[in-house]
């Protein structure tokens, strides 16, 4: 029995690390060594409940998000959170021109939304959640979705000017 629990899990994890890893570094506005951190503790944590629970879980898919978007939220709440990467980056820029530099430049605006705006914006439009499951993934009521979701997107907007529309096309 626990053979089978353990490779189940294994499947699980083998199955939706990648899409964990991508909304990871959405949050973490391409902090890619502080993502695979939080994949690895998600990971972690399902595993605790794996075997005790995995029959109540439902839908192990959306706890595994809801448990990556928490462990994103209190690794903020941390004060060692607050440390930066430098904006030099050691070796030269990948090739692949204007993707990455679109990349670099939504990052750079999800980077200066607050963690919890940030967490709203990647489960909305990224992640295409629904107003309700945001707000119970984030322990918000719905009302507050709303607002810090437009909130969110009005700074986006202004820090993006006008070529958001064309960020949009891709």
């Amino acid at each position: 029995m626990r053979r089978s629990l353990e490779g189940a899990f294994r499947e699980f994890a083998e199955a939706r690390a990648g899409q964990l890893f991508r909304s990871a570094c959405l949050l973490t506005s391409g902090d890619t060594h502080l993502a695979e951190d939080l994949v690895q503790e998600t990971l972690g944590r399902m595993y605790v409940v794996w075997g005790r629970s995995s029959a109540r879980l439902g839908n192990p898919a959306a706890y595994a998000q809801t448990v990556l978007v928490r462990a994103y939220l209190a690794h903020q709440r941390r004060r060692s959170a607050g440390e930066r990467p430098s904006d030099e980056l050691p070796e030269g820029v990948a090739a692949g021109g204007e993707d990455a530099s679109l990349r670099l430049t939504l990052l750079d605006a999800l980077r200066q939304l607050p963690p919890k705006d940030r967490a709203v914006v990647v489960l909305r439009y990224w992640e295409d959640r629904s107003i309700e499951e945001t707000a119970d993934v984030l322990h918000l009521s719905s009302a507050a979705v709303r607002t810090r979701s437009s909130r969110a997107l009005a700074r986006l907007r202004a820090q993006l000017g006008g070529s958001l529309g064309e960020f949009a096309a891709y």
